[in-house]
């Protein structure tokens, strides 16, 4: 039985499915995504969508779709379905819809009359390619099957018009035919596995729309160009395979690559498979380089959450060897800008204050995973030299007093995790001075330090000062950010404390080396589990703060305005778990079961078999931003992983 499977009851139901969508990945950076019913929803959905170096740094939608049709008795029967100005969906081929389960590949079946026809899509790894196989199960008269390509070529994040500018030309090769529409784009390879009959019959569909940009208040309006459409015969029992990409394929080898693909996947079979394949579609090879992308389907590569991400996207998963191929290419970057100052031009914002912090924590799970012999034999060199350069005051923007603390300047642009830029460009919540994380991370990386080279023999030059450091820092941390009410101030900036109740205090309460103690954890905990714990992560501010702002809904400045201020980030759920089995130990294995198998219900929901970026603060909880966010489904793989751990 499929984990991941719908019926035709759901599948015909628009308000139930469109909101359903389906993400597979090339680990290099492409990507296909549609909904369900194949009805695109949103602008950066497509068939074949890929990053072109050449152009941009952004994403670009090649192929949009592609409507088939089935033919019996000269009578046609539409499979696509678009939206059109008005609400209207034509051609309406969801009603022939049967089932959907996404297993091992996303499968369809449709049903016109005696006709019963299975979709599998698959994604060809480290390739810009997409293969769509169709079998006919079940026929009782001749049959044809008819491809119409609906052709974008546009910036992912843009949208298309009617124009006179596009190249209609096309060339003809093996069993299929290609098109460029505009300069600087690939060419776009569209082949199938039977000889096809291409009729060349353009034409622009105008007015398609786009309901999950209508509902951003962005642009959603487009007109897409169709060159014409393929023909081909199909008898019962056998399968048609469908090729779209950028480099072309010899034929006949269609039905092996498809076979070859279908053999490395993981089965989505559990809610921990699930997760395991979401993580692995995150991965991101780029020739020699490794990395791990922020999200789908318009995040970059960025330091501080591929730092979060990938100790549970590969060491909670057995993935070692990934994890030091990524945190190699990492280190190479920060190494570099540590020596002239100057950012990675791939991962982004590896100058923020706090990136040597989170790097450190990164390998401090390596450490735990490994032992301290093969972390000091791979990383000691860079953990010493990551500690050094905040010690030191080398890092920009972060600044160390006597006591060890660390400041830094929020309020020009955001510096922290919670980076959301009003439309004026300013932060909207300017955290400046001492930062709450900061500082925890800063003593974590410090005791890291510590008791990794504790044993050794060849201890670094500034080991002692790393211990003094801490020593002072510990006590210095207790005065700066624990009030009276018995949490954390949020961050402190000379005489304003922020007594906003966030979940950065469980950062601190959730390290391994905390300057908290037991008694101080356990009321942190409290008061996280009854202000900010959901059932879909850990709320960004308390219903009971100023501001509590917990629906990421409407135009993008009332989404600026609730970011952070109310909806959950599932992430922080792995520093929940950290925290309370510190505090409560075996008796507290239960209860986060039950709340980690809690996200089991949004793998149904949005980008099904992956976790949303945010979901609302408040009821029904529904996911919002990036459809599959690394960090949210590293670190809930990495606390099912420590739960497992902790009970062996």
């Amino acid at each position: 039985m499929s984990y991941l499977k719908f019926d035709k009851n759901l599948l015909i139901n628009l308000d139930q499915s469109l909101p359903k969508e389906i993400l597979r990945t090339n680990k290099a950076g492409a990507y296909h995504c549609t909904t369900i019913t194949g009805c695109n929803t949103r602008k950066q959905h497509g068939l074949l969508v890929i990053p072109i170096k050449e152009m941009d740094d952004e994403n670009h939608v090649l192929l949009s779709s592609l409507d088939e049709t089935v033919i019996q008795h000269g009578a046609p029967f539409n499979l696509g379905i678009h939206r059109y100005k008005g609400g209207v969906y034509s051609p309406n081929g969801h009603k022939y819809l049967r089932e959907f389960n996404c297993d091992i590949v996303p499968k369809s079946i449709y049903r016109v009359g005696g006709v019963v026809l299975s979709k599998e899509k698959i994604f060809v790894s480290h390739e810009n390619k997409i293969l769509i196989r169709y079998t006919l199960l079940e026929a009782h008269s001749e049959t044809t099957l008819q491809f119409q390509p609906f052709l974008a070529f546009r910036n992912a994040n843009s949208l298309c018009t009617e124009n006179d500018q596009l190249d209609t030309s096309y060339e003809e090769t093996d069993k299929g035919v290609s098109f460029c529409l505009y300069p600087g784009y690939p060419r776009l390879y569209m082949q199938f596995n039977h000889q096809p009959e291409f009729v060349y019959e353009p034409h622009w569909y105008k007015g398609i729309e786009y309901i999950k940009d209508m509902a951003r208040a962005e642009n959603f309006s487009e007109d897409l160009w169709v060159p014409g459409y393929f023909r081909i015969p199909i008898k019962k029992g056998e399968s048609i395979i469908f090729s779209a990409g950028t480099e072309p394929n010899k034929s006949r080898s269609l039905n092996s690559m498809f076979e070859k693909e279908i053999k490395e996947r993981t089965s989505r079979t559990s809610f921990f498979n699930c997760l395991k394949n979401s993580a692995k579609q995150c991965y991101l090879k780029d020739g020699k380089k490794n990395y791990i992308l922020a999200g789908y389907p318009w995040f970059k590569i960025l330091a501080r959450e591929m730092f979060i991400s990938l100790p549970g996207t590969t060491l909670a998963i057995n993935h070692r060897e990934d994890y030091e191929k990524i945190m190699g290419t990492a280190l190479e970057a920060y190494d570099k800008y540590m020596k002239t100052g100057k950012p990675d031009k791939t991962i982004k914002n590896i100058d923020l204050p706090d990136t040597s912090l989170w790097a450190l924590w990164c390998l401090l799970q390596y450490f735990k995973f490994n032992g301290a012999n093969d972390t000091i034999a791979k990383y000691g060199k860079n953990i010493e030299k990551l500690i050094d350069f905040v010690l030191e005051g080398k890092q920009e923007n972060l600044y160390i007093n006597e006591e060890g603390l660390l400041s830094t300047n929020g309020t020009e642009r955001p510096v922290t995790w919670m980076d959301v830029t009003r439309m004026d460009g300013k932060p909207l919540l300017p955290r400046t001075g001492f930062v709450l994380e900061f500082n925890a991370l800063w003593y974590n990386a410090l005791m890291f330090g510590v008791t990794l080279f504790e044993e050794s023999e060849q201890k670094p030059k500034n080991y002692e000062v790393w211990k003094a450091t801490a020593a002072k820092l510990k006590d210095a941390f207790i005065k700066t950010f624990l009030n009276d009410y018995g949490y954390l101030y949020d961050y402190v900036d000379g005489n304003y404390n922020d007594l906003s109740v966030r979940p950065n205090m469980l950062i601190a309460a959730g390290c391994d080396f905390s300057p908290l103690d037991r008694g101080q954890r356990k009321r942190i905990l409290d008061m996280v589990t009854r202000e900010l714990l959901t059932p879909n992560g850990i709320r960004t501010l308390s219903p009971k703060s100023y501001g509590y702002n917990p629906f990421f809904v409407g135009n993008a400045e009332e989404r600026i305005n609730s970011y952070f201020n109310g909806p959950t980030r599932p992430w922080l759920s792995g520093f929940y778990t950290d925290a309370y089995l510190k505090v409560f130990g075996m008796s507290g294995v239960a209860f986060l079961r039950r709340m980690l198998i809690g996200y089991e219900d949004d793998l149904n929901r949005e980008c099904i078999g992956s976790l949303s970026e945010l979901y609302d603060g408040n009821p029904p909880y529904n996911g919002h931003g990036a459809i599959s966010y690394a960090p949210n489904i590293g670190e809930v793989l990495r606390a099912i992983n420590v739960l497992n751990s902790f009970e062996v």
